[in-house]
């Protein structure tokens, strides 16, 4: 009995200790991570969204984003794309204060956009680890997994059955 005792009182000391304070830990109980950032001074992530992958590196700045060597406005000229990749900025409230730098290749640019805001995303928090919490619940760090179903035989397309003919 004294030894199911002492185990539980072990087990105690166990989680205090690894959730007590001043060993690295933030407030949630979680370890306190660190920033990644290279020599001079960027943090670089990969996003990825149906067939594109964007490669970003993000540096403190005044809100340039360059995308494949040309402004944001000129490669994603639909503002509705300007938006999406806007997006994680202004919910984290970073907006005009980090410059983008990133190549995006594959797939068409609704998905280069996306594959853009998630690396975007990635990139944040490994800049600031603080603001992952904001961009977490968000849904700006879960990788968006649909792709197009691949098209199968005897069928005009994915699903689509060719024209019936009666005669």
């Amino acid at each position: 009995m004294s030894e199911s005792t002492r185990s539980l009182a072990d087990l105690k000391d166990l989680v205090t200790a690894a959730t007590g304070t001043g060993l690295g830990t933030t407030e949630s109980g979680g370890p306190k991570r660190e920033p990644k950032r290279d020599a001079l001074g960027r943090s670089y992530a990969t996003g990825r969204r149906k067939n594109a992958i964007a490669r970003v590196w993000i540096k403190a700045g005044k809100g340039d984003i360059q995308v494949n060597g040309k402004r944001v406005g000129v490669y994603f000229a639909r503002p509705v794309l300007r938006m999406l990749i806007t997006q994680p900025f202004l919910v984290s409230d970073r907006y005009n204060q980090f410059d983008v730098f990133c190549t995006v290749n594959g797939g068409g640019l609704s998905g280069q956009a996306g594959a853009l805001r998630h690396g975007i995303s990635r990139a944040l928090t490994y800049y600031e680890p603080d603001l992952r919490p904001i961009l977490k619940t968000a849904g700006f760090l879960t990788r968006d997994s649909r792709v197009v179903e691949r098209k199968k035989y005897g069928k005009a397309k994915a699903r689509r059955s060719f024209q019936f003919s009666k005669r």
